[in-house]
């Protein structure tokens, strides 16, 4: 799973990566340590084509929650299954966006039980983006834009810290996963390439 990751792209510099409009909403701050229910930034395409930079809550609430807390956290979204699963399906289909960060954590854990945090970025330097989905959330007068990870089995040197990772979407293939390309999506969601990404011994923060 990718349950931290860090961010230090201002806005204005990721509306200009996707040629995006940016929103009043997107964190300004840099956040070396982004946790699930915070506002992220995250890119979709609107109904005339045109992209969004905005402010998410990184945890996709589905529809039918009563509240924020009324089931699971969902922060990521398997790609084995996110074209099945009721809360995920209709938002795999059409809804779904793009997640800038620097890089994300995961930890790994050995045989005695101690756990060692990696930080694990491109190894070009750029940013890395992963593929969401989101889904507008409204009840008792509340609207909230949600979003959750994709994430797939890792192979390589990703599986050695632990099995899963985030779908790292290339820029080429950006307009494929917003839906501005045609269909066929679906084959974006596969592990990078052994020696794509860098690992470094850090903590969060």
């Amino acid at each position: 799973m990718c349950g931290r990751f860090a961010v230090t792209l201002p806005p204005d510099a990721m509306a200009r990566l996707f040629d995006a409009v940016p929103g009043n909403d997107v964190p300004g701050a840099q956040n070396l340590n982004v946790c699930p229910t915070q506002t992220i930034a995250a890119v979709r395409t609107d109904e005339a084509g045109v992209r969004r930079l905005e402010g998410m809550r990184w945890g996709f609430l589905p529809h039918w929650y009563k509240n924020m807390k009324d089931g699971p956290l969902l922060i990521n979204a398997r790609s084995e299954t996110v074209a099945d699963k009721p809360a995920f399906r209709a938002a795999a289909r059409s809804r779904r966006c793009l997640i800038p960060s620097a890089g994300f954590y995961e930890w790994r854990r050995y045989e005695d039980g101690t756990k060692q945090p990696y930080l694990i970025t491109r190894a070009d330097d750029l940013p890395l983006v992963m593929a969401g989905i989101w889904q507008r959330w409204e009840r008792d007068g509340e609207t909230l834009t949600t979003c959750a990870i994709v994430t797939t089995e890792a192979t390589g040197g990703m599986a050695r810290i632990h099995n899963r990772v985030p779908v790292i979407v290339e820029p080429a293939d950006w307009p494929l996963w917003l839906g501005e390309a045609g269909t066929g999506a679906a084959r974006l969601m596969q592990p990078p390439q052994d020696g794509a990404l860098v690992f470094t011994e850090r903590a969060p923060g």
